[in-house]
């Protein structure tokens, strides 16, 4: 049973898509394999391991920020890597931003650690299935795009060194997911302090996390926070992914308390 928070995100990602990516996103919202696994993997994370949100919500954000980041990049005329290098469209690009998004973190039914390899033991085959429907003509398109999906999904967590916009829109889209409620679940279930709270309370103090069109390059990512402990989810895990990225040319970054003048980073 979706929450009506999954249902929210579920329509906005719909009204932002069209043509193949849309196909593509229809598909993932009705796959019952995925949806389960969404949910046991926050079952694995919040319960057992007291880790954030790593469940439906969490991922479709992700897919909500990535598509932003994507279509940024695209009205400012810059290529992703499929279109650059003359293997792909920006459509397919985006196919498989929203494919890799809606999924990347389904290795957390196994556990954390390395569960952006373990992704990838899952998706194998739901990746030949939606995609056998999506490129039904074009083998070597769906070659193409589940490798690229696999890319997305393996750098995420910035352990392994990417090479392609795509998957360096993956990475930075997954660390803006740090608005308060993604930490909310688990301080209300964990009330003993433990290693590692840090996380839980600086992510409890940003307010928003907006994605824009920025001043001097393609997006512009502001976060307003209630308290300066905010910074450290802002400097110890979010700059990191962009410094990691392909897309850090690309990216404004501001953080601020609300109230006072915003921080630039980049």
């Amino acid at each position: 049973m979706k929450s009506k928070k999954e249902e929210a995100l579920d329509g906005v990602l719909l009204k932002m898509l069209d043509g193949l990516p849309l196909q593509a996103a229809e598909l993932l919202i009705k796959d019952k394999e995925i949806h389960n696994l969404q949910d046991y993997a926050n079952v694995v994370s919040i319960k057992r391991l007291s880790f954030n949100d790593h469940g439906p919500v969490h991922m479709k954000t992700v897919a909500i920020n990535a598509v932003k980041m994507a279509s940024l990049l695209n009205e400012a005329g810059i290529k992703l890597n499929l279109e650059a290098e003359g293997i792909g469209t920006f459509e397919d690009s985006k196919t498989a931003i929203v494919i890799a998004a809606f999924i990347h973190d389904i290795g957390m039914t196994i556990g954390r650690e390395n569960h952006e390899k373990n992704a990838i033991i899952i998706a194998y085959p739901i990746l030949n299935r939606l995609l056998e429907k999506l490129y039904p003509d074009n083998f070597q398109k769906l070659v193409i795009v589940r490798s690229l999906i696999t890319e997305c999904i393996v750098g995420h967590m910035a352990t392994q060194r990417i090479h392609s916009l795509e998957a360096g829109i993956i990475l930075v889209a997954d660390g803006c997911d740090m608005e308060k409620g993604r930490a909310r679940i688990p301080m209300m279930i964990n009330t003993e302090s433990r290693v590692g709270d840090i996380h839980k309370y600086s992510a409890s103090e940003i307010n928003k996390v907006r994605i824009e069109k920025g001043d001097k390059k393609p997006i512009k990512i502001k976060i307003e926070m209630n308290e300066s402990v905010g910074f450290f989810q802002v400097e110890e895990v979010l700059l990191g992914k962009i410094n990691f990225s392909p897309v850090k040319p690309y990216v404004e970054l501001y953080a601020g308390v609300t109230g006072r003048e915003a921080k630039r980073y980049l």
